[in-house]
């Protein structure tokens, strides 16, 4: 039986022409969406989703292209550009009923939530961003041999074909060593749910590579036109980060202070998973940032 989080329902919702998203919903009150990354789905949240559920309407989309929502081909960059997946998001949330919401990420998904709060500022009230940076920084902070810890940007951003295929001759062994290496408590994803992150990630490598290649190409220029028009985040913004200490040799708060106007910038001690590793910090997190 696939993995679901408890007490929401599901279903799927047209965003665009050619796209049907898979999205759980849950509780009642001011919404909540809440996107996964890499190489999850939605069930990332399936803790920090339950308790938010108490008070406020709840909403946990596949992004495109992974999980149970549709996987449309990558027939130019923009398919899977950040800005086409915010869209989406906000497409979402209007057809369920909500013009306004708060909007986390977490990975790829606060990509997309960050692209989200740039092109839709007056449909995302308050954003958070768990561990990551913004697409234009995560390059420029990336090079040498600290850029070994994210050999996969490089890989999956060359041209169509040879990525798809090495990633898809062994792509338990691929997305597995992402689910291992960067989880400091392995008991944080149980074998049910690992099971499911490797079996949803294997039929989507094409689409998740595309994923990948949009961040080196289309979202990198729609980053660097925002810099130079000073396109800035104008909502509340919470960035929780890993505490790597000095370890990639930059200051992350202030890279993120470039972009936001209203920023609480954190550190925690626990893996890239942290919505799993310590859902009661993050829980705690969120409930801050929307009374803000």
């Amino acid at each position: 039986m696939t993995p679901v989080i408890p007490g929401f329902d599901y279903q799927r919702v047209t965003v665009a022409d050619d796209v049907e998203l898979n999205v759980a919903v849950g509780g009642s009150g001011s919404p909540i969406v809440l996107l996964h990354g890499f190489p999850q789905t939605h069930l990332m949240w399936r803790h920090v989703a339950v308790d938010l559920a108490a008070d406020h309407t709840v909403i946990c989309p596949d992004l495109r292209g992974y999980g149970a929502s549709d996987k449309p081909a990558e027939k130019d960059g923009d398919v899977y550009s950040k800005r086409t997946m915010a869209a989406d998001v906000v497409a979402l949330a209007k057809e369920l009923g909500h013009e306004r919401f708060a909007l986390a990420g977490h990975d790829r998904g606060a990509l997309v939530a960050i692209r989200a709060g740039l092109d839709h500022p007056g449909a995302v009230t308050h954003l958070a961003s768990l561990d990551a940076l913004p697409t234009l920084d995560m390059w420029d902070i990336l090079h040498g041999a600290n850029a070994a810890v994210a050999f996969h940007l490089y890989l999956m951003a060359q041209p169509p074909g040879l990525p798809e295929q090495m990633i898809a001759a062994s792509a338990d062994a691929f997305f597995g060593h992402f689910l291992d290496a960067w989880t400091r408590n392995p008991e944080a994803i149980p074998a049910e749910v690992r099971a499911e992150y490797l079996r949803a990630s294997r039929e989507a490598v094409p689409s998740i590579v595309a994923d990948y290649r949009a961040s080196a190409g289309i979202d990198v220029d729609h980053d660097r036109a925002d810099r130079a028009a000073g396109n800035r985040l104008q909502m509340p913004v919470t960035v929780i980060q890993q505490d790597w200490g000095t370890m990639l040799g930059y200051d992350a708060a202030g890279l993120w202070r470039a972009w936001a106007t209203d920023l609480v910038h954190d550190t925690l001690t626990a893996g890239h998973f942290m919505a799993e590793e310590a859902p009661v910090e993050i829980i705690d997190a969120l409930r801050a940032l929307v009374k803000r």
